[in-house]
């Protein structure tokens, strides 16, 4: 099983375990339909849960991915294979080397709005019409050119947002890349 997102708001909730209940309850699902185990993306920052709250709930990290993605995973057996990143960024990033692409899906609740807000300012303010490529598989976000696989804003090749962003950042981030 993957656990892909876990988000508890408002932050006057983080800190007081509920982020260890949900985890258990991945677990004992998983265990429930025979998994081999769980995994979990994680890295520092926004948007992802913190790598601390699954090593303390008995996950380790068998891999990682650049940036600074984690993949980390709880086991069931010893000898249940380990979960592993594909390796292939660069060819994967290719295929997107003109204009602005953004990749999605419907994992996440504020994807939509920053979608919208986002391709609204890439026309008005930049003069570009973005491709959005919507993701409707767990085997297409394992073909996406980031280890988050969910989200991805790539502008002429290459990768300029890997998880989900305001439209201040990318108004920043379009700012520092057409210089």
């Amino acid at each position: 099983m993957l656990i892909h997102c876990l988000f508890i708001m408002p932050k006057k909730l983080k800190g007081k375990g509920y982020g260890s209940l949900m985890v258990d309850e991945c677990v004992k699902d998983a265990r429930k339909q025979k998994m081999h185990g769980v995994a979990v993306v994680a890295r520092k920052g926004t948007w992802m849960a913190s790598r601390e709250l699954f090593l303390k709930n008995g996950f380790e990290l068998v891999d990682t991915a650049p940036p600074d993605f984690e993949l980390l995973v709880k086991k069931f057996k010893k000898s249940a294979p380990s979960p592993k990143f594909k390796d292939d960024w660069n060819r994967r990033l290719r295929k997107y080397d003109k204009g602005l692409t953004i990749i999605r899906s419907d994992q996440c609740p504020y994807v939509a709005k920053a979608l919208r807000e986002i391709c609204e300012t890439a026309q008005k303010t930049y003069g570009i019409k973005p491709r959005v490529i919507e993701l409707k598989s767990g085997k297409d976000a394992q073909r996406a050119p980031s280890p988050f696989g969910v989200f991805s804003i790539i502008l002429h090749g290459k990768l300029v947002a890997d998880h989900p962003i305001s439209n201040t950042r990318f108004v920043n981030i379009m700012k520092k890349e057409l210089k």
